[in-house]
């Protein structure tokens, strides 16, 4: 296929924080999108896990639409019936007990943090310590920034907030003796899949490991559903296939199919940490966002959209394997990992050229961890779709491992 046309330059009054690819989208349908130049493009990014339902969904539109006529914002001095509408969903669907909304998976992961050093504080610890991961990814607050363990991203921003002890994933006894005879550690904070790191799995057994050492010890079991939640892996929740429910669960992303909407989803154990005054967000809650939030839960029910994550995110894999056999057995591609529709696929050299070399053959996709093209398309996406994301991607990872 030809390159993609350029697209207008950007403006010199909008800040440099991203490297933009040149294409400029003005609209979409379904799982695709068009640029300003017309051009099509299959979307296997789905806004990095956040177009839940696509593009243009007619329920999603309608309700919108319909909201916007109504209430857009009031703010929480006021109740928001709309709140206690999604907070009911997501409390049904998690087995917890009580919700916090904000605006973004930041401002989540932000609030966790506040909840255990706030639960810490509760219990007399003056300086309370928190578990984070290797490769883990959390937001780029000065405090979500240092739970992370991106040196790239912490670069020239330190120095970083003290209290957080990393450990390696998927290793019950690293994670005990980082914490032996540690009367500070109030939580274990983790995402059920790494996104930013690679899409790396924590084990089913891990997790269960860890929710009872967290039962044996009292504390906090935080696990960050930003990415890998709403459906994603073919459950509400990537932790659920486990069998686990975690204290602490901060969401966003998927959860308002493009409008941000933030949340924290909390157990019996975390429900009572905070009284008013403690936390807040002035846009956290409004009506315009819970709306975007109701409505796609409601959709994903309706139109049996887990299962479909579930059974596309299969086929979606053995596609990859089967066009990429060759890169697999020769240890090119060293591995396709991922469950449902958040795959990775892990390259033995960086392939950040493919993001615009995907472009070029009308997909988009993402590099992270410089070596994992990750996919986490819309959870509309067919098999139809994925084959072709497969027909397109396939060729370009095995020119590349070539060079």
């Amino acid at each position: 296929m030809t390159a993609a046309a350029p697209a207008p330059p950007s403006s010199p009054h909008v800040m440099n924080t991203y490297g933009r690819l040149p294409i400029a989208l003005s609209h979409g349908q379904g799982c695709r999108v068009w640029d300003v130049n017309g051009r099509e493009y299959l979307d296997a990014l789905g806004g990095i896990a956040v177009n839940t339902l696509g593009h243009n969904h007619p329920k999603l539109v309608a309700a919108l639409q319909d909201q916007v006529t109504k209430l857009i914002h009031t703010s929480n001095y006021y109740h928001i019936p709309l709140q206690e509408e999604l907070a009911s969903l997501l409390v049904e669907r998690s087995g917890m007990s009580n919700v916090f909304f904000c605006s973004t998976g930041l401002e989540a992961n932000e609030c966790a943090l506040k909840l255990a050093r706030k639960f810490g504080h509760d219990k007399g610890i003056e300086r309370p310590e928190i578990v984070v991961y290797e490769k883990a990814f959390h937001g780029r607050s000065i405090a979500t920034l240092s739970a992370t363990a991106n040196p790239k991203v912490q670069a020239g921003f330190g120095p970083l907030v003290e209290g957080f002890i990393r450990v390696p994933i998927n290793s019950v006894e690293q994670l005990k003796a980082a914490t032996a005879d540690n009367p500070n550690v109030v939580a274990v904070f983790f995402e059920a899949i790494q996104g930013e790191g690679g899409i790396n799995e924590m084990h089913m057994d891990y997790l269960r490991d860890v929710r009872a050492l967290c039962d044996e010890r009292d504390w906090l079991l935080m696990i960050d559903e930003v990415q890998c939640g709403m459906g994603r892996t073919g459950k509400w929740f990537a932790h659920q296939w486990a069998g686990i429910k975690p204290d602490v669960m901060p969401l966003a992303k998927g959860l308002g199919s493009g409008v941000p909407v933030g949340a924290v989803v909390v157990g019996p154990k975390a429900a009572t940490i905070f009284s008013p005054g403690n936390h807040g967000s002035t846009f956290g809650g409004n009506p315009l966002a819970m709306r975007a939030g109701v409505t796609t839960i409601r959709t994903m029910e309706e139109e049996n959209l887990l299962a479909n994550a579930a059974a596309v995110g299969e086929h979606l894999k053995a596609a990859l394997k089967k066009g990429l056999a060759s890169e697999l057995a020769s240890g090119a591609v060293k591995e396709i990992r991922g469950h449902g529709l958040m795959l990775g696929i892990d390259l033995s050299k960086p392939c950040g050229v493919l993001t615009q070399r995907a472009v070029d053959a009308g997909l988009l996709i993402s590099v992270t961890a410089d070596t994992v093209v990750r996919l986490v398309p819309s959870l509309i996406l067919t098999t139809a779709e994925a084959d072709q994301i497969a027909a397109i991607l396939c060729p370009l990872i095995s020119a590349l491992s070539k060079e």
